[in-house]
């Protein structure tokens, strides 16, 4: 029962989640954070009956990292507008295949869902069903062959920060349904949520949840180099 707790209360629970890992129930049929969530609940207390756990929001399966979830109904509704209202500040970490034509910037896109190919587009301004989609993002690192972007969405769309990047030509490693030149091996692409800031809806505290990157060369050797730039 591999679930990576990495922040937990009596109103929320935190989870660094696998590339490949789920947080609602798919055609798949595989097992369901909540429901690993929950068992892993229940043996930590020795419960018996019910155990709740409530999904806050999503990260695609392909992608690592930071996963809220709700152990009360109350802190659910709560996190819930806390998400509509756009008071969550999520920060993401992108390894890409190319360097951005400027360091940083603010993307805006309007983004229509394909849902038989589970894939959006970006589409002209006014476009039926297309959403406005918005994030900012920094260079923060790089290799002889990868670069490493800060994201902060602004919106929360299906898929936002894969199209968004491949749309400036900055394709996310391992992605190949945004044109990525090949896969990742384990399946995964080069996507972690890394952290999560919020007023927390029951304590009334600011709170700041971190998500450390998984355990690969690639991104071990990105974090060092970020650390080596902030302790400088």
């Amino acid at each position: 029962m591999a679930v990576n707790v990495v922040y937990e209360d009596n109103h929320l629970i935190a989870v660094n989640k696998a590339s490949g890992d789920i947080t609602q129930g798919d055609k798949t049929g595989d097992e369901p954070l909540p429901e690993k969530i929950k068992r892993w609940l229940a043996k930590k207390y020795d419960k018996k009956g019910n155990v709740f756990c409530g999904v806050i929001h999503r990260l695609d399966r392909p992608t690592s990292g930071l996963v809220i979830f709700s152990k009360t109904s109350k802190a659910l509704s709560r996190m819930n507008e806390l998400f509509k209202k756009q008071e969550v500040q999520k920060v993401y970490w992108a390894i890409v295949e190319s360097k951005p034509k400027e360091d940083s910037g603010c993307l805006l896109d309007y983004l229509k869902k394909n849902k038989k190919q589970n894939k959006s587009y970006s589409v002209k301004k006014g476009t039926p069903e297309a959403k406005e989609s918005v994030l900012d993002y920094k260079l923060i690192a790089q290799s002889d062959r990868y670069y490493l972007l800060e994201v902060h969405p602004k919106t929360g769309r299906h898929h936002q920060i894969r199209t968004q990047l491949s749309n400036i030509g900055c394709i996310i490693k391992g992605d190949v349904k945004y044109g990525a030149k090949r896969s990742n091996k384990d399946g995964s692409i080069s996507l972690h949520a890394r952290s999560a800031t919020f007023i927390h809806p029951v304590k009334k505290e600011p709170i700041e949840i971190t998500a450390k990157v998984p355990n690969d060369p690639l991104w071990k050797w990105f974090e060092k180099e970020v650390e080596k730039t902030v302790d400088i």
